[in-house]
Parts: C-alpha cells; sequence; structure tokens
C-alpha cells in the first residue's frame, strides 16, 4: 500500500533546485533565505527525492530558529519525512524531533504550541507520540482558546489511532469535561466533535441535555449537531422524532449555513410532505435573503432536485421560486426559468404567464447591458407556456409581437418564431395575429423577422381583406418604383461607386446564410439602423423597411418578397371576383419583381444578385405570366402543409426527450461511487470486481463473445518500444473526462539489472502531465506497471511523447529508448446535444473558425453516408427525419455536438448524388476554438470512405 499524503503543493519541474544549495542556504543566517530553502526542500520530498543529506543540517540550524515561519516549515517537512525504516519501527533520529516538540508544545509562545498540536493530528507513529501525551493533556487547560481548541483536535487523532484508546483511556471523559466549562465557540466545536466521532454515546447524552439551548449555541456547533442528527437517525430509525424537534428549532437560526444544513437534513431523513414543504420554504428564503449569486446557484439546484422528487409540493411553491428573476444575474435567471417551465400546471399558468408578461414589460423601461438577452429568454419561456396551455396564447401574443421591432435581432426571431408556430397551433387567434402582423410590419427591422413574417403573410391571409391588406402592406415597405434610375446609376459610375444608394443604410460584407435544411444561400448584412414609422409624401411611402434592405443588397429577402407577393396573387385569384382588380394586382407585383431583377443587375449596388435569388425571382414571374392547377396546388398546399409536418415532428422529438428522460435510472443512495485513482495498483476496485463477475455470468449463459471484449480493450493497448529494444513498453490508455490514465507496462528483456529505469514523459495540445513518475529497480526478464495521469483542459487534439530512461552496472552512461507518440482521440470527448434551429444558426454566425472537408467515398447513398458520419462523429442529427426523407439526389443536414468542456460542434453536411452514382459535396465543421474544428475534420477526413 502506498502511504498517504497530507500535503500537495504545486512544483515548478522547470527549476529544480540542488541539495548542495539547499544546504548551504540552511547553514546560512540569512532567514529569508532559509525559508526559501526549505521551501524547496519540501517541495523536492513531495515530489520523490529522499534528501537523507538533508536531515541533520535542518536539526542543527534549522531547529533552533525562533522565526515562526520556519518553525511551520520545519514542521511541514517533518511531517512528510520517513520516519520508519522498511519494518516499520522508528528510526532512531526521530528521537531528536520528540525532543523538540515536547518543547513546543510547553513554549511559552501560543502560537508554537497552537501549530505544533496542530501537527500531531497528522502524526501516526505511536512511539513519538506517547512521550508527548503528558505534554498535550496539559494544552487542554491553557489560557488561549487557540492552544485549547487545537489541543481537543490533537487528542482526538491520537484517540483515533489503532492504540489510541490505551494510550489516552479517559480521553472521552476529559473533553466532556472541557465542553461543560469552555465558552470559546471553536474550542466547544471541536470537543463536541470529539465526543461525535470518539464517544457517540457521550454526545448524544449532552445534545438531549441541552436540547432547549441548541438554538442558542454557535453556528460551528449546531452544524456539528446536524452532522450528528443525521448519523444517529440513518443508524437507529426508530429515533428520528425527537431529532426532527431539533431541526426544526434550528430552521430559524440566524445563519445561513445552519438554515441551508437544516433543510437538507429534513429532505435526507423525511419525505412526509410536512417536512417537504418546510425544507423547500427555507431554501425559498435563502433564494430571498442571500445576496450572492454562488449561495442562489446551489439553492436552485436543490430546489430543482426537489422538484425531480416532490413535484406535487414544488408545485405549490411556483411564485416563491419565480421571485428569484428579481436577481440581475441571468445564469440565476436562466436556472429560475428551467425549474418553473417544469412545474406548470393548469392551475398556476395564469398567474405564471402573467409574471413572465410583466417581467418582459420590465425590460422595456431601460436598455441594461443583459437586457436583450433576459428578454429573448422570457420570450421563449412564455413560447413554451403557450405551446403547453394553448388557452394563454391569446393573452400574450399581441403583448410580444411588440417585440418584433426589437433592437435585440435573436429576441425579434424568437418572437416570429412564436407567432408562426402559435398562428398554426390556434386557429382561433388566426385573424387578430394577421391583422396585427400587419400593422406593425413597418416597424420590423432585422432581414430574418422580415423573412418570416413574410412567409405568415403569404401562408395565412385567406379572406379577401387581408389578401389586399398583404399586398398593400409589402407595397407600402418597398416604396415607389423604380428601386434607383438611370441617372442615380450614371453618377454611381462617374463616382467610382463611392456614393451610396438612395435611401439605403450602410453597405456591409455580404456573407453565406444557413437555410432550415442546411444549405447555403447569399445573404448581404446590413447595418441595424433604427427605422422610424415610413413617412408618408402625397400619398405614397419614400421608405420603408423593405426598400432600405433591399438597397443594401439583401436579395435573399427580394426573393421572399416575390414567393409571398406569388402566394397573394395566386389566392387573390380564388377570392377576388373581378378579374380586372385580380390583372391590376398581378401587374404591380410582375413590376415590382422586375424591379428587384433590374436593381441587383444594375452597378447602382457594390454587389450583384445571386443566382440563387435571381433563378427565384424569374420562377415567380414565370409562375403569374402562366399560372397551372399543379402549380396552384404546390404553392398553396404543399407549403403548409410542410410546415405542419415540421411542427409534428418537433413535438414527436419533445415527447420522445421526455421519455426518454423519464427512463433514466438516477444513482439510488446506497450505490458506490468508485474512484478510480485511489484504488489499490495491486487489486481491482469495487465496480471493476462487480463488472468481472457479470461479465463471468454472460460468458456462462452465452450472452457474452469473450473474443469482443479483448479485441475492444486491445483497441486502447498502445506499443510504444520495438520488439527489438532492450525494454518493451506497451500502454493502455483510460480516457476519463477531464483525465487520461497510462498504465504502462515496462519489461525487462535483457540478463541485467536496471537501475534508476524512468518514464519520462512530455505532451503536446492541451494536456498537463500531473506527476512524474518515480524511478525503479529492474530485476532481468522482470515486468513492473507504471501509472501516469495526465490532465486535459480542451478537446484539441494533443500528442504524448517520451522514453525510457535507465542505467546498467557496466555502462557509466544513462540509455535512452524513445517511445512511440500516444495521440488523443477527439470522440473521447464530445457527445451528441442538442439545440435549437435559431441557436445552430446564431452559433453558425458567431463562430470564427471553418473546416471545409470534401465528400470522398465508396459509399453511394446519401442517407447512408450521412448515418456513417453520425456513427463516425459522435454527433446529433438536428434536421428532422421527415427532411431527409425520399430520393432527390441530394441530402443537406446539420449535426450538433458539445464537449466535455462546454464547447460546441457544429456540422454541416451537403451532398450531391452525381450520374455515376457517387456523392460528392463539402462537410463544413464551425466551432469556437481551432482545435476541435481541426481534430473533427481530421477525424471525419480518416472515417469518411466508410468501412473503417
Amino acid at each position: 500500500m502506498e502511504k498517504s499524503c497530507s500535503l500537495l503543493i504545486q512544483f515548478d519541474k522547470g527549476t529544480p533546485a540542488l541539495a548542495n544549495e539547499i544546504k548551504e542556504s540552511l547553514e546560512g543566517n540569512d532567514v529569508p533565505a532559509k525559508i526559501d530553502a526549505m521551501k524547496k526542500a519540501v517541495m523536492l520530498l513531495l515530489n520523490g527525492e529522499t534528501l537523507p543529506q538533508l536531515f541533520i543540517t535542518i536539526i542543527r540550524y534549522v531547529l533552533p530558529s525562533e522565526d515562526h515561519t520556519i518553525q511551520k516549515l520545519l514542521l511541514l517537512y517533518l511531517e512528510i519525512i520517513e520516519k520508519t525504516d522498511s519494518k516499520g519501527r522508528v528510526l532512531p533520529e526521530m528521537i531528536l524531533i520528540c525532543q523538540n516538540l515536547r518543547n513546543n508544545l510547553q513554549h511559552p509562545n501560543e502560537y508554537i504550541r497552537g501549530v505544533t498540536l496542530r501537527f500531531l493530528c497528522r502524526l501516526n507513529e505511536v512511539d513519538i507520540i506517547e512521550p508527548l501525551i503528558p505534554s498535550i493533556m496539559s494544552n487542554l487547560e491553557h489560557r488561549h482558546p487557540y492552544v485549547r481548541r487545537n489541543a481537543i483536535l490533537a487528542v482526538m487523532a491520537v484517540y483515533k489511532l489503532p492504540q489510541g484508546e490505551q494510550l489516552l483511556a479517559d480521553a472521552p471523559e476529559k473533553i466532556e469535561n472541557v465542553l461543560t466549562t469552555e465558552q470559546d465557540p471553536s474550542a466547544k466545536r471541536n470537543a463536541f466533535l470529539m465526543l461525535f466521532q470518539c464517544a457517540q454515546e457521550r454526545a448524544i447524552n449532552y445534545l438531549l441535555t441541552h436540547v432547549e439551548r441548541v438554538s442558542d449555541w454557535s453556528d460551528l456547533l449546531q452544524m456539528v449537531v446536524l452532522d450528528l442528527v443525521r448519523k444517529v437517525c440513518r443508524t437507529n430509525k426508530g429515533e428520528k422524532g425527537k431529532y426532527i424537534k431539533i431541526i426544526i428549532s434550528l430552521l430559524n437560526a440566524p445563519s445561513a449555513g445552519v438554515v441551508y444544513e437544516c433543510a437538507g437534513t429534513l429532505v435526507s431523513l423525511s419525505s412526509a410532505p410536512t417536512a417537504i414543504r418546510a425544507a423547500a420554504n427555507t431554501y425559498c428564503q435563502l433564494l430571498q435573503s442571500q445576496s450572492d449569486n454562488n449561495v442562489k446557484l446551489i439553492v436552485l439546484d436543490r430546489l430543482n432536485e426537489l422538484k425531480s422528487s416532490h413535484r406535487e409540493i414544488m408545485v405549490d411553491m411556483i411564485m416563491d421560486v419565480l421571485r428569484a428573476l428579481s436577481s440581475p444575474n441571468l445564469d440565476i435567471r436562466r436556472k429560475t426559468l428551467d425549474i418553473v417551465l417544469e412545474l406548470i400546471t393548469p392551475r398556476n399558468i395564469n398567474e405564471v404567464v402573467l409574471t413572465l408578461k410583466k417581467e418582459v414589460m420590465k425590460t422595456q423601461s431601460g436598455e441594461l447591458e443583459k437586457n436583450g438577452e433576459y428578454r429573448q429568454m422570457l420570450i421563449q419561456a412564455i413560447h413554451s407556456c403557450a405551446v403547453k396551455f394553448p388557452e394563454v396564447a391569446s393573452t400574450v401574443v399581441h403583448l410580444l409581437m411588440d417585440f418584433l421591432g426589437d433592437n435585440n435581432v435573436a429576441s425579434a426571431i424568437d418572437v416570429i418564431v412564436f407567432v408562426r408556430e402559435i398562428i398554426e397551433t390556434n386557429p382561433k387567434l388566426r385573424v387578430s395575429i394577421v391583422t396585427r402582423l400587419l400593422d406593425i410590419f413597418y416597424q420590423i427591422r432585422a432581414a430574418r423577422v422580415c423573412s418570416c413574417a413574410l412567409w405568415i403573410i403569404g401562408e395565412y391571409c385567406l379572406s379577401l381583406s387581408e389578401v389586399e391588406s398583404g399586398i398593400a402592406t409589402i407595397k407600402q415597405c418597398l416604396g415607389d418604383l423604380p428601386f434607383y434610375s438611370a441617372s442615380e446609376e450614371g453618377e454611381a459610375n462617374d463616382s467610382s461607386k463611392k456614393s451610396q444608394p438612395i435611401n439605403s443604410t450602410t453597405v456591409s460584407s455580404r456573407r453565406p446564410a444557413v437555410l432550415a435544411d442546411g444549405t447555403y444561400a447569399t445573404q448581404s448584412a446590413a447595418s441595424e439602423t433604427a427605422f422610424s414609422p415610413p413617412t408618408v409624401v402625397q400619398g405614397s411611402l419614400t421608405a420603408g423597411n423593405l426598400r432600405s434592405l433591399l438597397l443594401t443588397g439583401d436579395f435573399f429577402l427580394g426573393a421572399v418578397v416575390a414567393c409571398t407577393l406569388t402566394k397573394l396573387i395566386l389566392r387573390l385569384e380564388e377570392v377576388q371576383p373581378s378579374k380586372a382588380e385580380v390583372n391590376k394586382a398581378t401587374t404591380n407585383a410582375l413590376l415590382i419583381m422586375v424591379s428587384m431583377i433590374q436593381l441587383g443587375q444594375s452597378s447602382a449596388l457594390p454587389h450583384p444578385i445571386d443566382n440563387d435569388s435571381y433563378d427565384r425571382i424569374v420562377l415567380c414571374v414565370r409562375l403569374l405570366c402562366n399560372t397551372g392547377n399543379e402549380v396552384r396546388k404546390i404553392w398553396l398546399n404543399s407549403c403548409h402543409e410542410s410546415f405542419v409536418k415540421m411542427l409534428s415532428d418537433k413535438q414527436m422529438r419533445e415527447t420522445e426527450e421526455i421519455k426518454a428522460k423519464a427512463q433514466i435510472s438516477h444513482s439510488q443512495p446506497d450505490d458506490l461511487i468508485d474512484f478510480y485513482h485511489l484504488k489499490s495498483r495491486r487489486g481491482m476496485s469495487q465496480l471493476e470486481l462487480e463488472d468481472a463477475v457479470q461479465d463471468d455470468l454472460k460468458r456462462a449463459t452465452g450472452e457474452f463473445v469473450k473474443d469482443e471484449t479483448d479485441a475492444n480493450k486491445l483497441n486502447r493497448v498502445l506499443q510504444l518500444t520495438g520488439f527489438s529494444d532492450p525494454v518493451y513498453a506497451e500502454a493502455y490508455v483510460t480516457v476519463h473526462h477531464y483525465d487520461i490514465v497510462l498504465d504502462v507496462t515496462v519489461i525487462n528483456r535483457t540478463k541485467e539489472t536496471l537501475q534508476n529505469l524512468c518514464l519520462e514523459l512530455a505532451t503536446m495540445g492541451d494536456l498537463k502531465l500531473v506527476e512524474r513518475p518515480q524511478n525503479y529497480t529492474l530485476a532481468p526478464e522482470s515486468s513492473k506497471q507504471i501509472k501516469a495521469n495526465i490532465k486535459v483542459s480542451s478537446t484539441e487534439t494533443g500528442v504524448i511523447f517520451g522514453n525510457i530512461v535507465y542505467e546498467t552496472s557496466n555502462v557509466f552512461d544513462r540509455m535512452v529508448v524513445v517511445l512511440n507518440d500516444i495521440h488523443i482521440d477527439i470522440m473521447d470527448y464530445i457527445s451528441p446535444a442538442v439545440c435549437s434551429d435559431a441557436a445552430f444558426r446564431t452559433m453558425w454566425a458567431e463562430f470564427e473558425w471553418e473546416n471545409k472537408v470534401a465528400v470522398n467515398t465508396v459509399i453511394q447513398e446519401e442517407k447512408e453516408f450521412l448515418d456513417h458520419i453520425i456513427k463516425s462523429t459522435n454527433m446529433k442529427c438536428l434536421t428532422a427525419l421527415s427532411a431527409l426523407e425520399g430520393e432527390c439526389g441530394f441530402l443537406a443536414a446539420n449535426l450538433y455536438a458539445k464537449s466535455v468542456f462546454g464547447e460546441d460542434a457544429l456540422v454541416n453536411v451537403s451532398i450531391e448524388k452525381q450520374a455515376n452514382s457517387k456523392l460528392s459535396g463539402y462537410i463544413r465543421i464551425r466551432s469556437k476554438t481551432q482545435g476541435i474544428a481541426l481534430s473533427l475534420g481530421d477525424k471525419i477526413t480518416l472515417k469518411q470512405k466508410g468501412g473503417s
């Protein structure tokens, strides 16, 4: 068994200290130099160096020092040095330490006494402690509380040793006497803790004797009382009643920490509704009274746990939880909304929505730093409420539509998506929503919001008045035609295109936009200029939001305008009896489309119209000139049917996710926790033993094939050296979230003893070696297991490299065997995740790192290739299955995954089937960091051919 370590200090391996330099500094009279030398000595000892030559120097030159810092470092040194020989007997020179410790325990300075008593708490050698017991006991009556409280801890540590009860037989009785007379809160707490851990019956008797005064005790002592209550109630469940009263009395304690622990103790000991309700009330009070954001987040976590196990009780507390929205911290608000949304019932939905509406109105009062993001969270919460309970949709939809012109584009997008879903799921609200949307359409500033709003107008304007209003609104927001004149084009050419188009906002760079199916369309980004309501001049509008966006070069929006006008004209033909009116509207629509094409082909704008938008507008022109019944059916019915199917797929996915979450089995209170790094090197951990037994049972029943397990395990074994090398090494690599464990097997293949054999490792990338493996002596043809722990801080592909260094008796120089590199696979760190379509698009636009991989595969089916990429990259397909059905020769899908470090990985797969049945296209990866984009791209390049 390895010896325990009670001290961990960060050590900079780049500047190792030499023993001779330390020795010289210790022998001098310079106190700062001595302090620095002692620190170096302690760090070297902690990292495997023995330094036997320093012991006598420290005894001679450091022991007599009166400096408090040196004395504290001396105790640290004495704590970590070897005090026993190989047979477990105390070394003779430890007698010198024993005498020094006795002197310190009788020292006139209380600090020296206190730190020495604390040192004795970590000493396990009975031969050293036994002579010091009279001095330890005498410090129980010292005048200073600092000495008394540490003396109590020292007595407890000695009493807990294997022979402690023989050395201090009367310790519990003496500590109980101290507890009755002690006035210092910390010392009293330590005394009660000693009785709790070493003589539990005495602690219980003391508690029950003074039960009426528990509420007056210090918070330190009250915390220990709660620990005692928890332990007693778990071992003796029949006595819960008298202890629950103590917990209830402490719920009104002035200390927030005690109140929090009381609530947690109530939940752990009782599932009675009264106890759970009292705990929930306590948590809600802490949520209001505490100003620390971390405390609030912890309390919200506890409330979330109560919600999972006692939902009915938490439903009654929903309004108390909602008060946490008063905190300005977004994390607290987000977590509060997540809890509340799962507690909504038909009884409380109206109150919750009313509160959320008030919070939305508050965000209008002043544009604070985080108001836009908070408003977006509230809108998403209201959206969720309206989907679950359609009856509240009417009370919130018109309020939220006021935010369609919000400066925060993400918030406006959430509103229009909400409106789009509500108008389909609530047929009774369609007329009022369409009317309101047409009234406020001119206020919309963002192109993406305009596109969605135009789609709603084209799909849900059904009556004659609605269709005519829709056409009139679009014409007003486009303004007068044409969009530019020939003279303006000439002026633009003369001024070398420096002047801006009439009525346009600032022109900015063009960028590709990702459509819902994952494909690209060209879109120009326009600066968000504040649009005021259009000004009427002589009966016509001189400028509108659609006109301004078009004049920035946003022809994707122009194509949406053309499609919307086409749908409205087609529907006008069905509801308008007058043929002349239909022809007039058709002519005006054609004129608008032709003007947009003319604008896109002119030199008045810095960029011409893109091919996609041009083709869509031309298609609309041809459709209005010659309309067939089949085409009419596609435009007026099929598009709407696809949207309905999309909503049903979304609802189905959400239902499946809820079912999947419900089936997840959470760990039970009695389940074992397996700490892999703390297991014995000579044996297996408890979970590994259980797995081995389970595998044996499966093999016996024929459910398990041994070869498959061995193959899986062998996949993680990497050969580090060649078979002809004098030292053969191979590593078994275990990756567990933030840690990589290398279990290296080293075999001496020579007939000589290898001395000071050391495994030297180095890392490249975001990997860090936790500790340096120690030196070993390897007998001829023997083997040794060496463990190395490596910390991982990001998903960037890392490399571990190094060598094995050793000495032999025949060769004076050290021999070096270079090891093969170990490459860490990114797939061990990413897992499938889900995000909304809007969030995916937002991240895709914001992330700056993109890796574009060309499709090169022998797979000939688009869906099969997509499934292969999903399996190879461990990602989640966000595109609905219905969108991937059918055989059209094209496929576009969005994939998403999240790393254990919280990094997002976005992938867009766009492929086309060629005439020769081969697949072509591109796989685009985007992420916030370069490492994950490059690593994932390399993985896809390696795996995309299939069959590997």
